[in-house]
């Protein structure tokens, strides 16, 4: 099984993956550090089997629709007749909602 080598930016977010040819318990006997680590000061990890199962699950969200059209197409219709109403009080508190979880969210100052 061949290993991952994963930089990770000042963001905190990966840098493409590059494949290695280094295995989990190869038994070489000389110690050669990766070229990567002395050409840059990020970090290296090694990941193991959990890395192909995280693309999985990136493959399958990206093909995940952000919008449900059907919802969208149905309240457009609903709108077209008429039978749309909007709850002021659901609105409003869902608002207030919103502001306190910024307002919870902000870094103290």
């Amino acid at each position: 099984m061949k290993g991952f080598i994963v930089k990770i930016d000042g963001t905190g977010k990966p840098i493409s993956p590059t494949a290695t040819s280094a295995t989990r318990g190869s038994s070489s006997t000389s110690s050669t550090k990766p070229a990567a680590a002395s050409a840059t000061s990020g970090a290296q990890i090694d990941i193991s089997g959990t890395s192909s199962r995280l693309r999985e699950l990136e493959a399958t969200i990206a093909n995940v629709p952000v919008v449900d059209s059907a919802r969208v197409d149905e309240i457009k219709q609903a709108i077209s007749d008429g039978r749309f109403k909007v709850n002021a009080d659901r609105v409003a508190d869902s608002l207030i909602e919103n502001v306190r979880q910024m307002l919870n969210a902000r870094p103290a100052t």
